[in-house]
């Protein structure tokens, strides 16, 4: 069983009624996930994949027991439906959408941790535990279920290591994105220690990229906390400073952020550090993992 998402999950699509929303719904459901009802204001009694729509979320939950949600709202949207959230009582919770302002990130931060809820986002493709359930948008074709735990600042990154160690039959036990944003709701130092804790995983890959502070901060919580064996990849290279890559997080400002830099905070704090995605085979069969 993996972290985060198991089978107490209960779910509920927020804009489930949307395009995207929609889609992804089918999809979770097809994947096995545990999906109660969605919400979009104003599109309450209709259904979505035989799901009840309901206005708002506290009505969600009163009639579902949802205590999980995933976001498919458009970004402005997105503070105040995480708050009405929130005050729901909802506990876990995946932010997809892009381009939500980093001061509206920054306030959610600040009352995600107040309430004591966790939160994943903005810009991830979710968490998905193999053969279980997902929620958010992660191709499910691509993961097998096993015992090593996987990070990913990027989305496609995240399915590419999934999909090398499924071929070489090395299963996951849980893969989350944790949001490509210069602001997350959630850092890599938190995660690191559900893993560290999980009786069901054995090993961590990081996926890093340049910009930030996330794989220093992974670094030293690495050094001071965690037992089990953790291999890193930086994604960005030949990043040239000053200038904004794919992702709003992934800029690289003077000495900053560095792929130099964090492979070093890595390496000293004892994770492998590869340079490229096919390596990570040595690193697994070294320690056993499967």
């Amino acid at each position: 069983m993996g972290i985060l998402l198991n089978d107490d999950t209960r779910v509920i699509v927020q804009g489930i009624t949307g395009k995207t929303g929609s889609i992804q719904t089918k999809w979770m459901l097809e994947y096995g996930t545990n999906i109660v009802g969605g919400v979009t204001p104003g599109k309450g009694g209709q259904t979505v994949e035989g799901l009840p729509v309901f206005n708002y979320v506290d009505e969600a939950v009163k009639e579902t027991g949802a205590n999980a949600s995933v976001f498919f709202v458009p970004a402005p949207s997105v503070l105040n439906a995480f708050f009405e959230t929130i005050d729901a009582g909802i506990k876990f919770n995946i932010i997809v959408p892009e381009h939500v302002p980093v001061h509206d990130v920054m306030k959610m931060r600040d009352y995600a941790k107040a309430k004591s809820v966790l939160a994943l986002g903005p810009t991830t493709p979710g968490i998905l535990v193999p053969g279980k359930g997902k929620m958010g948008i992660m191709p499910a074709s691509l993961f097998a279920p096993g015992r090593v735990g996987i990070i990913s600042r990027s989305g496609t990154l995240s399915y590419e290591f999934a999909g090398i160690l499924s071929e070489i039959n090395i299963g996951q036990s849980t893969v989350i994105g944790m949001g490509a944003d210069p602001v997350v709701l959630c850092n890599l130092p938190e995660i690191l220690e559900m893993f560290e804790n999980d009786p069901d995983t054995d090993g961590v890959i990081i996926v890093g990229e340049v910009g930030g502070e996330q794989e220093e901060k992974a670094a030293d919580f690495i050094a001071a906390n965690m037992k089990k064996p953790v291999a890193a990849y930086i994604a960005g290279k030949f990043s040239p400073q000053g200038k904004k890559m794919g992702h709003a997080g992934a800029i690289v400002r003077g000495s900053a952020g560095t792929y130099e830099g964090k492979s070093k905070a890595l390496k000293d704090a004892g994770v492998t550090v590869i340079d490229s995605p096919v390596h990570i085979k040595e690193w697994a069969e070294q320690h056993k993992l499967r």
